[in-house]
């Protein structure tokens, strides 16, 4: 994995994937007591960042590779982006999803072409499921986030905030990201590290559920206990990925955590101040922004808003804190 690669990334996506712009809110910043700048993935294709690594993915690949099709694991945002980048490239897909993923997930996946293939995640390996299906039926698998193309695509979310951030004047600044196995923040830490190392990247995760803060902390890779009980169902992850925890090791600040509560008010904050629609798991970052103050050493703070496939039910729940 290295940074040519999400500059390669970048080439294949123009003209595929949206550039998100940075938001801001004299409101958020007011409430977080710094300036506060939003990157809304929620408004990527599919809803969600995934979008761009799984372009990135399936169009590296081999053309006799490609056609024969793809399969993938996810909870709903990575299986969304491969469904949607495979019926771009008219070849089929395979995604194998927990049965308690958000039904919307589900659905929209099964909309964009996919088929669709549910397992209990407490009692089932979706790696295994995965593969075997994979050998079965001669489909490459991409992975959700331990996949160098797929880190590569998720880069050039990174590319972007420097780019802007310097149209901005900004040149240090602490950029917090959603993190479940590291797919996105390991790509966003290496394009900054590049083309703006000033600013620091920070992963943010749902309490009870922050793996890799701890394997920052102990030098190792850490586990979860479990992988399910929290609102949060679009990063919870077994535990950081073999290629991506060694980039967040040698770039990324500490890792950050927020509670439920505060991931459902950062999506209240996020409808009434920037009027965008966000997941509780993607809008981590800005939670971990306007509540955890103590923990951040800048002035400006660029979070990552990583997704937007919310139930309805989830959402008025949301906005009903406000």
């Amino acid at each position: 994995m290295n940074f040519d690669m999400i500059l390669a990334a970048a080439g294949r996506l123009k003209g595929h994937a949206r550039q998100t712009p940075l938001l801001s809110s004299p409101f958020l910043d007011q409430l977080a007591g710094r300036r506060v700048l939003i990157k809304p993935e929620c408004l990527q294709h599919t809803g969600s960042f995934k979008f761009r690594g799984a372009w990135s993915a399936i169009s590296a690949l081999d053309p006799a590779l490609r056609r024969s099709g793809v399969i993938a694991f996810s909870s709903g945002n990575h299986a969304q982006g491969i469904a949607y980048a495979a019926s771009q490239h008219d070849i089929p897909s395979v995604i194998v999803m927990p049965a308690d993923a958000p039904s919307l997930k589900i659905a929209n996946t099964r909309a964009l072409g996919a088929e669709v293939v549910l397992y209990d995640r407490a009692t089932e390996d979706r790696d295994e499921i995965g593969e075997r299906l994979s050998a079965e039926r001669g489909l490459t698998l991409v992975r959700p986030f331990d996949e160098p193309q797929v880190v590569a695509g998720q880069g050039t979310v990174g590319l972007e905030i420097a780019a802007e951030a310097e149209a901005l004047g900004i040149r240090e600044a602490e950029v917090l990201v959603p993190c479940g196995g590291g797919g996105l923040t390991s790509g966003i830490a290496l394009a900054c590290a590049e083309r703006a190392p000033g600013l620091r990247v920070r992963p943010v995760e749902p309490e009870g559920f922050d793996d890799v803060a701890r394997s920052l902390i102990s030098g190792q890779i850490e586990r979860n206990d479990r992988l399910s009980g929290n609102i949060c169902d679009a990063i919870i992850t077994p535990a950081p990925g073999q290629l991506t925890f060694p980039l967040m090791q040698s770039l990324c600040g500490p890792g950050l955590t927020v509670t439920e509560g505060q991931a459902l008010s950062a999506v209240a904050q996020a409808f009434l101040r920037l009027k965008i629609v966000a997941e509780p798991g993607g809008a981590v970052a800005l939670a971990a922004a306007l509540d955890t103050a103590a923990a951040l050493d800048s002035d400006t703070v660029i979070a990552v808003v990583s997704g937007g496939n919310v139930d309805p039910a989830m959402f008025t729940r949301a906005l009903a804190m406000l």
